[in-house]
């Protein structure tokens, strides 16, 4: 049995919890929690026995295995430093940081450690209509010419994916962007691909960019196209448009169609998959998928479309 420390009590952590309470093998003993009764209330609907506001208190436990860094993006590669130092396990929740200096620091300090598993959730990986074309684009039979992709969201306001009040504030480029960056290096292969980007206004009360267009082309030629904004009242989420030599497909989340939006069925969750993957690896069952190495590559592209805004 794998045991488990959730890091967060928001909706992430529900998403993470969903897929946790159907896989066999692995427990939830501890939540660390920000807000106290958002936590009480988290623990009471996952059964959670533990809970505290202290996740060094946590981590002194012999009866953890690992951690799930589900806390707000700023404190990710703070709390996965600190469960990697007292040995635990970790899957780091997106982003792996908000700044490239972070997200190398925490690479290297897991890279130290090569006995533990130390994993990005980078889910777009692990969905089985990306993963399908990523093995035609290996195999050879598709060849991606263009990746368009749209990750939409209407958040005038300080909520998170279920509408419910946030106590941080998101990030339209290093967190929802970082997603289909790291999906199209991982599908290309290029490390270091050609990176540009643009943003809109900031918003007046938030002080972000609410909208961004960014572009990435690849060794030998194929290109991402994404469009993000959190001014659009809907459809939301991500959707994206494979263009290629030999068809044209569209994802969103595990689905796949075709070019006449024919459904293709595969079997398969990306979320249950990665969590399973990090239970696994953690088994030494497989080896660690996603890791916070392997996503590095996308850090540093972000970090370069985000001086290029800035400049």
């Amino acid at each position: 049995m794998v045991r488990i420390a959730i890091v967060g009590e928001g909706a992430i952590a529900d998403t993470h919890m969903q897929s946790l309470s159907r896989i066999a093998g692995a427990e939830v003993v501890a939540l660390v929690h920000g807000e106290a009764m958002a936590g009480a209330a988290f623990a009471e609907k996952w059964n959670i026995a533990a809970t505290s506001p202290h996740l060094d208190a946590v981590l002194e436990r012999d009866d953890i295995d690992a951690v799930i860094v589900a806390s707000p993006s700023a404190l990710h590669p703070e709390h996965a430093t600190r469960a990697l130092d007292a040995g635990k396990h970790v899957l780091a929740e997106i982003p792996i940081g908000l700044d490239l200096a972070a997200c190398e620091a925490l690479a290297a300090f897991a890279g130290a450690r090569p006995r533990q598993v130390a994993m990005a959730a980078h889910t777009r990986r692990f969905s089985p209509a990306h993963r399908h074309l990523k093995a035609r684009i290996d195999n050879g039979s598709f060849a991606l010419q263009h990746l368009v992709a749209e990750t939409f969201f209407f958040r005038r306001t300080n909520l998170n994916m279920h509408g419910e009040p946030r106590s941080w504030v998101d990030n339209l480029l290093w967190h929802h962007a970082c997603h289909t960056i790291d999906l199209f290096i991982w599908l290309t292969g290029d490390p270091e691909p050609r990176a540009f980007g643009q943003a809109g206004p900031l918003h007046p009360e938030l002080g972000i960019p609410m909208d961004m267009s960014i572009a990435l082309k690849a060794a030998g030629g194929p290109l991402l196209s994404l469009a993000l904004s959190f001014n659009n009242r809907g459809p939301f989420g991500g959707f994206y448009r494979y263009i290629g030599d030999s068809g044209t497909f569209h994802v969103f989340r595990d689905a796949l169609e075709d070019h006449e939006r024919q459904p293709i069925r595969l079997p398969g969750a990306a979320f249950l998959d990665q969590d399973q993957a990090f239970i696994d690896a953690i088994n030494g069952a497989r080896p660690a998928q996603s890791t916070i190495g392997d996503v590095l590559p996308a850090m540093r592209a972000i970090h370069r479309i985000d001086t290029l805004i800035q400049s």
